[in-house]
């Protein structure tokens, strides 16, 4: 079983408030799960207005199709221009 994991932090330069902040989320989260076969979730800074961090999970049995799942999902979330990427770390292992 190979187990992808991907973290993405994002930050919000013309909100004002937790808000306008959760339709982003909100917007974001929908549209991944509804294009895409991972698992989405925001895991942190979840009291910060400014900033998004999302976690984004997929398990299968080829490590090629984890990776190029997860950089497709990463490439779409970018494409939206709903906040500006500022990190993202990923990791595939093996169970």
């Amino acid at each position: 079983m190979v187990v992808g994991s991907l973290k993405i932090e994002f930050r919000l330069t013309d909100n004002r408030s937790l808000k306008g902040k959760r339709k982003v989320v909100r917007s974001m989260v929908d549209k991944v799960k509804s294009r895409f076969n991972v698992s989405i979730a925001e895991v942190g800074s979840n009291d910060k207005w400014q900033k998004i961090e999302l976690g984004i999970s997929a398990v299968g049995n080829d490590r090629r199709h984890i990776d190029s799942s997860l950089n497709h999902t990463l490439s779409f979330l970018e494409s939206l221009y709903l906040a500006e990427i500022v990190h993202t770390e990923m990791e595939i292992f093996n169970v």
